[in-house]
């Protein structure tokens, strides 16, 4: 498998094992609420709404509208033609501290006209103060939600420290599983390579809270030895996540049955002789592709729509401190980066999420608070 890695100083070098298979990057940059061709095709953004407030999960509902969550505990539906967002529930139990926190990660049923589930994770306190995190589901009854089920509880958000690495994006499969990322919570010595803890993994469990017969530890834990990652999405036949370093080492991987990703013993590679040698003894998964410095990837999605073809065939990847999209083709295998094109350079402040819709067209969230963030629809010009 080839390994690439982008090192972003004061100009951009781009290194792997063979640096010809990495394309020159393409920077759009594009005018909020205004329309500019790039140069790999005719794309143009429109502003939908730029009223919310910490925005962190954006999907396409089979309503045909676009529901979302926001950090402090609120869920709603928009309007994509107008714009119009319409309350759905607000969850009075999260409990949002910082940046890092709250209610995250949400993902609708896949038969949800028969089965209208809603599934959230979030934070909250428990007993004696605890800080913790929950997956609920929710059963929406066309205007609001209600019935919550508990499916995993007693994931850590903190013990002592700082409010932070609580991950958490969820998707369903083809398998009707529930993949959930989990922060280390910053207990790194502590959780991710510990299987008995649900912190610092990917998680699988049946729709209804229940563990498949097939998980690799007899409990919800899928993958270990995570840090913090917020993206997770299925494409090419597997399952990828995006996942934010320390201070290095922001990985993209793909996610395996019962493999270990190193945290916090092995950052991106196995290329240290410490590494190497922790690598060797616990089977350690190498990404597909990382960054130094950190540039903090968010949501993703991934693309194979004839609507934006330049597109075809990649991940989609929103970023919070390199404040960018990020298009990443992906080989015909799926195993590999071909090559890299970036768009929305600091145009439009942090972004956290990325959703299609079934014609194609591609949305983006913000992140940047004060009651002004934004959802932004990218199609392809006539």
């Amino acid at each position: 498998m080839k390994k690439y890695s982008i090192l972003l100083f004061a100009s951009l070098v781009i290194f792997g094992c063979n640096k010809d298979d990495i394309t020159k990057k393409e920077t759009l940059q594009e005018i909020p609420g205004t329309s500019k061709p790039d140069e790999t095709g005719n794309l143009h953004t429109r502003i939908l709404n730029k009223t919310l407030n910490f925005p962190w999960e954006i999907l396409w509902g089979p309503d045909n509208f676009i529901w979302f969550t926001e950090r402090e505990g609120r869920v709603k539906r928009m309007n994509p033609e107008t714009g119009q967002v319409i309350p759905v529930a607000t969850i009075t139990e999260v409990a949002s501290t910082t940046n890092f926190n709250g209610l995250m990660g949400m993902v609708l049923h896949p038969q949800f006209n028969s089965n209208p589930f809603v599934y959230l994770v979030y934070n909250y306190f428990g007993a004696e103060n605890s800080y913790l995190e929950k997956i609920v589901r929710y059963t929406y009854d066309g205007t609001t939600l209600h019935s919550p089920l508990t499916l995993v509880d007693g994931i850590i958000g903190k013990i002592g420290g700082a409010f932070i690495h609580n991950g958490s994006r969820l998707v369903i499969g083809q398998d009707m599983k529930l993949y959930a990322t989990t922060g280390d919570a910053n207990l790194r010595f502590d959780l991710p390579q510990n299987p008995n803890s649900l912190n610092g993994k990917v998680l699988r469990i049946n729709l209804d809270g229940s563990i498949p017969n097939d998980n690799p530890y007899g409990n919800a834990v899928w993958t270990i030895g995570h840090r913090n990652a917020q993206g997770l999405v299925f494409g090419s036949g597997k399952l990828y996540s995006s996942e934010h370093g320390e201070t290095t080492d922001d990985e993209i991987n793909i996610i395996t049955k019962g493999s270990n990703y190193g945290w916090p013993f092995v950052e991106g590679f196995c290329n240290t002789a410490t590494e190497q040698t922790f690598c060797l003894t616990n089977n350690v998964t190498e990404p597909i592709f990382i960054w130094t410095p950190t540039v903090a990837p968010s949501g993703m999605e991934y693309y194979d729509n004839s609507h934006i073809p330049q597109w075809k065939r990649s991940l989609l990847v929103t970023f919070l401190k390199d404040r960018r999209l990020r298009q990443m083709k992906l080989d015909g295998t799926g195993t590999v980066i071909e090559s890299v094109n970036e768009f929305f350079v600091n145009d439009f402040g942090r972004l956290r999420d990325v959703a299609i819709s079934p014609d194609g067209k591609v949305y983006l969230c913000t992140d940047n608070g004060g009651n002004s963030d934004m959802i932004i629809e990218v199609m392809k010009g006539k």
